[in-house]
C-alpha cells in the first residue's frame, strides 16, 4: 500500500508585507492574496509567530513533552533567524496545517503566480515524508 502524504504550503515575504499581515493592516495587493486563500478556505500563520506559541505551550504543559522546545527556543532568540522567520507564513488549509495534495498544488500554483507582484519573495511546498524533512534532535 502506497504512503499517502500531506503537504503544506509556505510563502516568504517582504518586510512591508509581513508586517501588515501580522498587524492585520492595509496592504497594497494584499486583496490579490486574499482573494487566494479564500478561494481554498485557508489563513496565513507566521512562522515565528507559531515557533514562539510553541515556546510558551512548551513552557506551559512541561518542555520534557516538546522536543523541539530548546531549538525553537534559540530559533526565536537569534536576531537573524527571527527576522528569517517575520518573513515566512505557513498556510493552513480549513484551520490545517498540512493538508491534502490538490489543495497545496492548487495554492502552489495561484501563490506562484502572484510571486512580485504583491509582495510574496518566494513558494515553497513541502511534504509529510520523514525522508523529506529534517527529524527532531535525539535526546540522550
Amino acid at each position: 500500500m502506497a504512503e499517502t502524504w500531506q503537504f503544506q504550503v509556505r510563502i516568504t515575504v517582504a518586510p512591508a508585507l509581513a508586517d501588515a499581515l501580522r498587524t492585520n493592516s492595509p496592504y497594497e495587493g494584499r486583496d490579490l492574496l486574499e482573494a487566494v486563500l479564500r478561494d481554498y478556505d485557508a489563513s496565513l500563520k507566521c512562522q515565528f509567530d507559531a515557533f514562539a506559541d510553541y515556546v510558551e505551550e512548551a513552557e506551559r504543559a512541561g518542555r520534557e513533552r516538546y522536543p523541539l522546545y530548546q531549538w525553537t527556543k534559540e530559533t526565536i532568540a537569534s536576531p537573524e533567524k527571527k527576522a528569517k522567520y517575520l518573513k515566512s507564513f505557513a498556510v493552513y488549509v480549513r484551520g490545517e496545517e498540512v493538508y491534502d495534495p490538490e489543495s497545496a498544488d492548487g495554492l502552489y500554483a495561484r501563490l506562484t503566480a502572484l510571486a512580485g507582484q504583491v509582495g510574496i519573495e518566494s513558494v515553497k511546498r513541502f511534504d509529510t515524508n520523514p525522508a523529506n524533512n529534517p527529524q527532531p534532535p535525539v535526546r540522550n
